[in-house]
């Protein structure tokens, strides 16, 4: 049980009492929030304790949801921009009320629809929760959990010479090298992709498809779903141009011939002497 009420993230709070609008919440130094009936479930009941999340209200007062936010406080996502305001643009994180990003914390004017990488933080003037583009890079170098091909959420941040960083589990700092990458990457796109290497200097080298798997199940989808889609008959085989393979499949070369061995092996796939077609 929480001994204070936190915002922004998960607090145990006790219920204390009911009300019209809802179940209110108590921390072990006795501040109240309100859980509103639309969150209150079968097993609620006075004493018992219950785990919620914690933001504001329109009118800037403490309230908790069971809802599961897309982040928390001092975390990091790509969060989709709602509406425009003269003041800000709002993001959906999730709940009820969206979270406002203000013009200052922006490091270019929002438009409706797009994808944006920010961070969830407390305003030091209202105290509210908003959402910021412009943040210091922070990052958990205790990378010691992790092990090769260990299987991660990616969130695309930043474009470099070598590749794309990324955040790794919201919290770690990775690398995606371009010599790795067989299909297009955009700012803010959500991944799941594969530890490469553990650095000795808390980063992640991270890969889109897992270490040493050579006909992964993947692969074989994804070649059959291109044929699919061009009348299941494409003038390409293991031997044609490495730009046109990766361009059609989103894959190395060399995976690419070896799931296409095996869907011909499986008869899944006929070759012809320029040509791949499915077979029926």
């Amino acid at each position: 049980m929480n001994k204070q009420i936190k915002l922004g993230e998960i607090n145990t709070l006790k219920i204390n009492r009911a009300s019209e609008p809802g179940l209110y919440l108590i921390s072990e130094d006795e501040v109240e929030v309100l859980l509103p009936n639309a969150y209150i479930k079968d097993g609620m009941e006075l004493g018992k304790t219950v785990d919620v999340f914690i933001y504001t209200d329109s009118e800037d007062r403490l309230v908790s949801t069971t809802l599961t936010p897309k982040l928390k406080l001092n975390e990091i996502a790509a969060l989709e921009v709602v509406d425009i305001a003269r003041f800000g643009a709002f993001v959906d994180i999730g709940l009820p009320k969206d979270i406002l990003v203000p013009i200052n914390k922006q490091k270019s004017p929002f438009k409706v629809g797009e994808k944006r990488v920010l961070k969830l933080v407390e305003d030091e003037k209202s105290n509210r929760l908003i959402a910021t583009e412009k943040f210091k890079e922070e990052y958990d170098r205790n990378t010691n959990s992790f092990k090769t091909n260990d299987e991660v959420e990616i969130i695309v941040y930043k474009k470099t010479p070598l590749g794309f960083k990324v955040y790794v589990n919201k919290n770690f700092e990775g690398m995606l090298y371009h010599n790795e990458i067989f299909s297009k990457l955009n700012i803010g796109d959500i991944k799941k992709a594969y530890v490469k290497t553990v650095r000795d200097d808390g980063k992640l080298d991270i890969v889109l498809q897992k270490i040493g798997v050579k006909n992964s199940d993947d692969d074989l989808y994804k070649i059959v779903e291109v044929l699919k889609s061009n009348n299941n008959y494409l003038e390409v085989t293991s031997k044609s141009d490495s730009e046109l393979i990766t361009k059609l499949f989103e894959m190395s070369k060399k995976r690419f011939k070896a799931a296409l061995n095996t869907l011909i092996t499986e008869n899944r796939v006929i070759l012809e002497s320029n040509a791949i077609k499915l077979n029926h």
